[in-house]
C-alpha cells in the first residue's frame, strides 16, 4: 500500500515494533485522518509499564524511513483475535483524541500566540490538546501536516513564516517566540522552485534532529 505517495510494507514495521524489549506483539493499520492515510501501531507491551512514544518513534526511525514511522500508537492489553484466533484487524479501535504519552512534561500555553498556535495545532493533529514543548512529529505530524499548519499559522497571525523555520522551530513555544519577534517584517513571495528548496532544507534538519535522537537513544540503551 502507499502513505503520502511512498509504498509501506506494514509487516515490515510490525517486525522492527516487535524487536523493541518492551514489546510483545505488534499490529500495524493505515487509517484515514482527516482525507490522509495514517499509520497506527497497536501494541501489546511486557510488564505494566509502557515505553512512551517518543522512545517508539526514535527506535523505528533508527531502523526504518521517516514515511514509515506511525504516527499513533495505542497499547493493549490484548489483541482482538476471531475465532480462527487470527488477529481482528476491524475490531482494533480508532486512536482516541488524547495526547500521546511523551517523554516531555505537558505545559499548557500561556499568553494568547502560544494559546491560538496550541489551538490551530490540535486542530491539524486531531488531538484535544498539546504542550508547549512538545513535538509537533512526536504528536504524529508529518509533511502534509505541516503544510496544513504552515497554512494555518499564516492566515491566522497575518505572517510570512516559511515551511522550513515550522522545521526549526518545532514546537508551540518556539513558533510563538519566532512570530513574537518576527513583528511587522514582511518577505516577498517565494517562487515554486524556492519553495521547493525551503522544503528539502527542513528535510535535511529534520534528518539532522533524527540522528541525534538516535544517538541520544543509543546513549540510554548502553
Amino acid at each position: 500500500m502507499k502513505i503520502r505517495g511512498y509504498r509501506v510494507e506494514l509487516g515490515e514495521i510490525e517486525a522492527v515494533l516487535s524487536r523493541h524489549p518492551a514489546v510483545r506483539e505488534a499490529v500495524v493499520l493505515a487509517r484515514d485522518a482527516g482525507g490522509e492515510q495514517s499509520l497506527v501501531a497497536y501494541l501489546v507491551c511486557h510488564g505494566e509499564t509502557n515505553p512512551t512514544v517518543t522512545e517508539l518513534r526514535v527506535f523505528v526511525q533508527s531502523l526504518l524511513p521517516d514515511y514509515m514511522v506511525p504516527s499513533s500508537y495505542v497499547f493493549l492489553d490484548s489483541l482482538p483475535l476471531t475465532t480462527n484466533g487470527k488477529v481482528d484487524r476491524k475490531a482494533l479501535p480508532k486512536p482516541d483524541t488524547i495526547r500521546p504519552n511523551l517523554e516531555e512534561t505537558f505545559v499548557a500555553p500561556t499568553g494568547a500566540v502560544e494559546s491560538a498556535l496550541a489551538e490551530i495545532w490540535a486542530e491539524v493533529l486531531g488531538l484535544e490538546r498539546v504542550g508547549v514543548h512538545d513535538n509537533f512529529f512526536d504528536l504524529g505530524g508529518h509533511s502534509l501536516l505541516l503544510m496544513q499548519l504552515h497554512g494555518k499559522i499564516n492566515e491566522k497571525f497575518q505572517t510570512d513564516i516559511s515551511l522550513v523555520e515550522l522545521f526549526e522551530y518545532s514546537t508551540v513555544h518556539a513558533q510563538a517566540k519566532r512570530l513574537s519577534n518576527q513583528g511587522s517584517a514582511t518577505a516577498e513571495t517565494t517562487s515554486e522552485e524556492e519553495q521547493a528548496q525551503t522544503l528539502r532544507s527542513g528535510r535535511q534538519r529534520l534528518q539532522q534532529q533524527r540522528t541525534q535522537r538516535e544517538s541520544a537513544y543509543d546513549l540510554s540503551a548502553r
